[in-house]
């Protein structure tokens, strides 16, 4: 995982774990009183329980997960869990800070086998630990309580399949259908780009085939075929749009973008582009070659395209 992505999901821990702890702190010192007694465990639980956000279930445990009193969930008391042992469970296993709150890893559960999370809140009278209270959640639950996670702007190069980089020099370049007709198929997809609301496009060379989705129902993919891409005519089908001012990707440089993956196509008959794709909103320009290699790049718009990629061989 990359170290944005890393740092996304710290800071939505980080936002979880401020919202989570206070109840859990003031529910765990009213138990204190009651820690010896099941019924009484029950009712300060159930009474609790709705000041604990978005709680799935809540629960007490001693020093070794042993469930000591009923689950508490939003439908009453489920006296089936009394006695549960909970010490193989995964948020058990990871170390509890010394200020006395968990909140675990997000892990799949044992009822519904959903991504799921446990917060532990230790109980202590005076220095003793008594055990812990545990709070689990459905990870739906859950509010997003940080900005949309961003892709990177750097270069990412993916390894491949080995099988296929073991056999790389072996084969070659198999003219398709699309390659004896790429200038007229790089110049529809760069008016359906430019003029007819086309945001994303997934260019198969191999295959000679394209997977588009449109501003006006972009929850649908479509797919052109060679033919479709040799006719013109295609364009009718979709209204004329103006291009988007949000995209990353100017308008003019889209005709550079799919020049530098036709370029790529065609530069070497053993190490060639398969397939590629562009996403004008982000600037996503992602690239998969015949070793079973791929690589990623956010573009750095507005300003130039970096230089197509020259392939030497090893």
């Amino acid at each position: 995982m990359n170290e944005i992505l890393k740092t996304a999901i710290h800071h939505q821990r980080v936002a979880l774990a401020g919202m989570l702890s206070p109840p859990l702190a003031e529910l765990a010192q009213q138990c204190v009183d009651v820690w010896d007694s099941r019924e009484d465990l029950d009712i300060v639980l159930t009474d609790g329980f709705r000041s604990v956000p978005h709680c799935l279930f809540l629960y007490a445990m001693d020093n070794n997960g042993i469930q000591i009193s009923d689950n508490v969930g939003i439908g009453g008391l489920l006296p089936e869990h009394f006695g549960r042992d909970r010490s193989g469970r995964p948020y058990m296993r990871e170390p509890v800070p010394p200020w006395g709150f968990l909140l675990s890893d997000a892990y799949l559960s044992l009822r519904v086998n959903r991504p799921s999370l446990t917060a532990l809140q230790v109980v202590r009278r005076d220095d003793k630990m008594l055990g812990f209270i545990g709070a689990d959640f459905d990870l739906r639950d859950l509010p997003a309580t940080t900005e949309r996670y961003e892709e990177p702007v750097d270069w990412r190069q993916i390894k491949g399949d080995p099988s296929i980089r073991g056999t790389v020099f072996q084969q070659y370049r198999t003219e398709s259908v699309m390659d004896r007709n790429m200038e007229p198929a790089c110049a529809i997809l760069k008016e359906l780009f430019t003029d007819r609301g086309l945001f994303q496009a997934v260019i198969h060379f191999s295959s000679s085939r394209t997977t588009v989705w449109f501003m006006e129902d972009p929850y649908r993919y479509r797919i052109l075929d060679h033919e479709a891409l040799s006719d013109p005519d295609i364009c009718l089908l979709y209204p004329r749009t103006p291009y988007p001012e949000e995209a990353v990707i100017p308008r003019k440089d889209v005709v550079k973008v799919l020049n530098g993956m036709r370029q790529l196509r065609m530069a070497d008959e053993t190490l060639y582009l398969r397939s590629a794709s562009i996403n004008i909103f982000n600037g996503l320009v992602s690239l998969t070659f015949s070793c079973g290699a791929g690589a990623d790049r956010i573009r750095d718009y507005p300003g130039h395209l970096p230089p197509v990629l020259h392939i030497t061989r090893p």
